[in-house]
């Protein structure tokens, strides 16, 4: 078939080649160069925080968090199962130790469940909360596809048992509280730490890239010293810490100042399409799309289809392969990360609806560019490909 719809592609629609084109006409491509504290400062603006520094990725980002947070050997971090990997994997640089604790229907970490592990088993000397012996020093909260996590309860939590929150918002540039204490904050912008994300894939993209907030500019600008090989003395070559090369490019920083200008509409068109598909699923037997917290505003990245398992039970890869014949590409949620070989020892608590979600969730194509003919298309293919598994047939169209 010669049509064929991506998962989630860039867009470049604006003035992306213009500034591209500007810096390697000025010869600053590398990681320095002015439109990497334009950009900076764009961020800063548009989250209404004090400060932000460019980097690598948002690996890069949350790791940085996690340096300035103090994890070290041996310490405990608490985080989400249900996620990309990359959220996880800094605990392992810093030789810390992750605890899994489950997710609530937000796909986010919950904080029933996070308060009953803190309370039932950890001791906490009301100054240090320790597990197994060992000190819990942070927690990485994901808002998972754009969907913030319930901050309000988890900063209450934190703040009462003294660890740093670290907020993964690398899939939830732009979304955003609407209401109660935290009503205009920006994901990112609540807890100890925000990271962003500038994957190909994301709302926004500089190819590569990503941003790190705090709640102290200092601490930024502590970590923006760590990103660039802690350089004491930029002459002498003087350097008084362990840093990292995890700085931005200015290319990449051109780039992402030409797509920030395009993400209010792209927040726009991301949520306009999440309504089409609600509506042309309603009421559709073999599955239903998954909303966004009500007391936010969300830029709505990713999109959910719950797949009712009651009446399909063909696997997520047989699903997945027959609607890629059919010229649509979607994706399983995420395989747990507490499943894979290199967490598979690490300790768990209660997890229930991670396991419940990773089994029924397919993401659809979700590009800001997609046409409503493409989710017409896309709604379709998915209830003739989930009818016919579900009448024990196999697509070979």
């Amino acid at each position: 078939m010669s049509k064929f719809i991506p998962l989630s592609i860039p867009n470049f629609e604006g003035n992306e080649r213009k500034y591209v084109d500007d810096a390697i006409e000025q010869g600053w491509v590398s990681t320095g160069g002015a439109y990497i504290t334009k950009l900076e400062k764009i961020l800063a603006e548009f989250l209404h925080t004090d400060s932000v520094a460019a980097c690598q990725s948002g690996t890069a980002a949350i790791h940085l968090s996690m340096v300035e947070a103090g994890v070290r050997p041996g310490d405990v971090v608490l985080v989400p199962p249900l996620t990309f990997i990359a959220a996880v994997n800094p605990v392992k640089y810093q030789f810390a130790a992750p605890v899994f604790i489950d997710c609530d229907d937000s796909f986010c970490i919950d904080p029933v469940k996070l308060q009953e592990f803190c309370e039932n088993e950890c001791s906490f000397d009301g100054t240090q909360l320790s597990y197994m012996g060992k000190p819990v020093k942070a927690l990485v909260a994901v808002h998972v596809f754009g969907n913030m996590a319930d901050m309000v309860a988890i900063m209450d939590i934190a703040k009462k048992y003294n660890f740093k929150v670290i907020e993964d918002a690398t899939e939830a540039l732009g979304s955003k509280y609407t209401s109660g204490p935290f009503a205009g904050r920006y994901a990112g912008t609540i807890g100890d730490f925000g990271c962003y994300s500038f994957n190909g894939n994301k709302i926004i993209t500089t190819g590569g890239g990503g941003a790190v907030t705090a709640n102290n500019p200092k601490v930024v600008d502590h970590i923006r010293y760590l990103s660039t090989q802690a350089k004491d003395d930029v002459h002498y070559y003087i350097h008084n810490e362990i840093g990292y090369n995890y700085r931005m490019t200015n290319l990449q920083a051109a780039l992402g100042i030409a797509q920030m200008e395009e993400l209010p509409e792209f927040i726009r068109r991301k949520q306009d399409n999440h309504k089409l598909y609600c509506q042309l699923f309603e009421g559709f037997e073999f599955g239903r799309m998954i909303g966004f917290r009500a007391d936010t505003d969300s830029n709505m990245w990713f999109y959910s289809l719950e797949i009712n398992r009651d009446k399909v039970k063909a696997s997520m890869r047989e699903i997945i392969t027959a609607l890629e014949k059919r010229g649509v590409q979607t994706r399983a949620i995420w395989g747990l990360i507490n499943e894979q070989l290199p967490y598979k020892d690490e300790a768990t608590y209660k997890l229930e609806k991670a396991p419940y979600y990773a089994e029924r969730i397919l993401n659809l194509p979700s590009s800001t560019q997609i046409t409503k003919e493409d989710i017409v298309y896309v709604v379709d293919q998915v209830k003739k490909v989930l009818g016919e598994f579900t009448y024990g047939h196999r697509t070979e169209k």
